[in-house]
């Protein structure tokens, strides 16, 4: 199984730089914005399925369709090179203990650009004390933080998250990152995303900036010192705690994380319904000129995008350019498409991550 072509790259990043322009086309005629990826070692995340055979335990990935007809697996390419690099140190390690080798499923590993490292054993029977042990012995070897899962139960060792540092504009923004919890797979191309929508923006008079699915706060942290005040929402109340703590490491005051979804939040700003989660947020002392939104795959529901079209800019990043186009036949109703982008957080296949600014008209 071939999982990168470095020497195809070019190629296939200007074949979905056609296919996201002929997708566009009905709304935006313009330059469109570009943000390539590293070839090679570009995911902070990856996953596997241990298979045991008579030689031992193995990484395995399967093709599509087929979950029973394992492809062994020593080096992945598409992930960063410190998981690459402790990969085989770890397998090693299953395969010399049979107290971690014993009925282990899976293993996901999470990396960051500054170097902090979690990994996950997933297992089909309960976790002792003696496994425990292990794992902080293991931890300490390999300087890495690990949990341990079967059917309920989670075990942290030492913590169930990690810290990333990311480079925007010549500054450094701190994350946390939770297990379980989304963050952006290709990290470098998230600066990249930060980058462009800090420089969709820059205003002379800046009022206050709305944002849904704000998650652990990716956007909202870089965003925020562009605005006078920053409303953003989620739901998963991990994810809300996060966001709240990314806030804070990067001294950001000006930003409020209410626990409500899409819906809900239109619902409350249409003055329709009232929310105990709002408590402490009075939504009359936001003047938002801007809305940022980063919907799920299944794009914005038709009353969450009749709101946006109530601001004068909006800020749309996409990973599913389908469903954004289904929007954009509502919101080009009141609003032009300004700028587009393509960023390539997942090379090598069809999955393309876009952006859109518009404005009304």
């Amino acid at each position: 199984m071939k999982f990168t072509q470095p020497e195809n790259y070019q190629a296939l990043f200007a074949e979905k730089t056609q296919r996201i322009k002929a997708m566009l086309s009905p709304f935006y005629q313009g330059e469109l914005d570009t943000y390539e990826s590293a070839p090679e070692f570009y995911r902070m995340r990856a996953e596997f399925r241990v298979w045991h055979t008579d030689d031992g335990a193995h990484y395995a990935m399967f093709q599509p369709g087929d979950n029973k007809t394992p492809i062994f697996i020593d080096q992945f390419p598409v992930a960063s090179k410190e998981i690459n690099a402790l990969m085989p140190k770890l397998l090693a390690e299953v395969n010399n203990s049979e107290l971690l080798a014993k009925r282990l499923f899976h293993i996901e590993f999470l990396a960051t650009l500054s170097g902090d490292m979690l990994v996950t054993f997933i297992y089909h029977r309960p976790l002792s004390d003696e496994w425990i042990a292990l794992a902080k012995l293991l931890e300490q070897r390999y300087d890495i933080a690990i949990i341990g899962r079967s059917r309920k139960q989670k075990v942290a060792i030492s913590r169930d998250w990690v810290d990333e540092v990311l480079t925007v504009n010549g500054n450094t923004l701190h994350y946390r990152q939770n297990e379980g919890g989304f963050s952006q797979p290709n990290a470098a191309v998230c600066e990249k995303m930060l980058e462009w929508a800090i420089a969709q923006s820059a205003q002379q008079n800046p009022k206050d900036l709305l944002e849904l699915y704000c998650g652990n706060g990716n956007f909202s942290v870089a965003l925020a010192p562009h605005y006078r005040k920053v409303l953003a929402t989620e739901m998963a109340k991990t994810s809300i705690r996060a966001a709240q703590l990314n806030a804070a490491s990067n001294e950001v005051e000006n930003l409020s994380v209410a626990r409500l979804s899409a819906e809900e939040f239109t619902q409350a700003w249409n003055r329709e319904r009232e929310f105990n989660r709002l408590k402490g947020i009075d939504l009359d002392d936001y003047d938002v000129s801007t809305i940022f939104v980063d919907p799920p795959r299944a794009g914005m529901d038709p009353d969450t995008t009749t709101l946006c079209q109530r601001f004068e800019r909006i800020i749309y990043i996409s990973c599913n350019p389908a469903t954004l186009v289904e929007n954009l036949q509502q919101l080009t109703e009141t609003h032009e498409v300004k700028r587009a982008a393509l960023f390539d957080q997942f090379p090598y296949t069809d999955h393309m991550e876009a952006g859109v600014i518009l404005e009304r008209r």
